[in-house]
C-alpha cells in the first residue's frame, strides 16, 4: 500500500520543472471571458506565466513588443486588427514571440491564412486544457502544432 503523500511532497509536485525552461505567455482575445479563463488554468501550470494580456491584435502587437513573451496565445476573429494582421505586424517586427492561435473557427480559411501569416500552431478553444499547455510547450520549443 502507498504511502499518504506529504505535505512536502505536495508542494515539490507545484515546483516549476528544472528541465523545463519558464515560459512568458501574452493572451490576445477579444473577449474578457476567454482571457480570464485562460489566465487561471494557465497560471496553476508548472513552467507558464502570463505576464500579459490584450483586447485586440494592434494592442496584442504592442503588447508583445514591450513584454518580448516566448508564446503569444491569439484569437484569429477580433475588432478592429484582427489576429492575422496581427501575426504579420508581429513578422514585420522581426518579434521571436511564437503564437498559438486559439480560436473557435475551424474553416481553412482562417487556419491556413494564419499559417502563412506566422503562427507556430493552431488550436480550437474546446481543446483539453492540458492539451493546451502541452501545445504552449511544443510552439515554445519550435514545433509547429496543428
Amino acid at each position: 500500500m502507498a504511502e499518504p503523500e506529504t505535505t512536502q511532497q505536495s508542494a515539490a509536485a507545484q515546483r516549476p520543472r528544472p528541465d523545463r525552461p519558464r515560459i512568458s505567455v501574452l493572451l490576445v482575445d477579444d473577449h474578457q471571458v476567454v482571457r480570464r479563463g485562460l489566465r487561471t488554468f494557465l497560471e496553476v501550470q508548472d513552467n507558464i506565466e502570463v505576464v500579459g494580456e490584450a483586447s485586440d491584435g494592434a494592442e496584442g502587437v504592442a503588447r508583445a513588443e514591450e513584454l518580448r513573451p516566448g508564446v503569444v496565445l491569439m484569437d484569429v476573429k477580433m475588432p478592429d486588427t484582427d489576429g492575422i494582421e496581427a501575426l504579420r505586424r508581429l513578422r514585420e517586427l522581426q518579434n521571436p514571440a511564437r503564437v498559438l492561435v486559439v480560436t473557435s473557427f475551424t474553416e481553412q480559411r482562417t487556419v491556413i491564412p494564419a499559417l502563412r501569416a506566422g503562427a507556430a500552431g493552431y488550436v480550437y478553444k474546446d481543446v483539453d486544457p492540458d492539451a493546451l499547455a502541452g501545445a504552449i510547450h511544443s510552439v515554445y520549443a519550435g514545433h509547429v502544432l496543428l
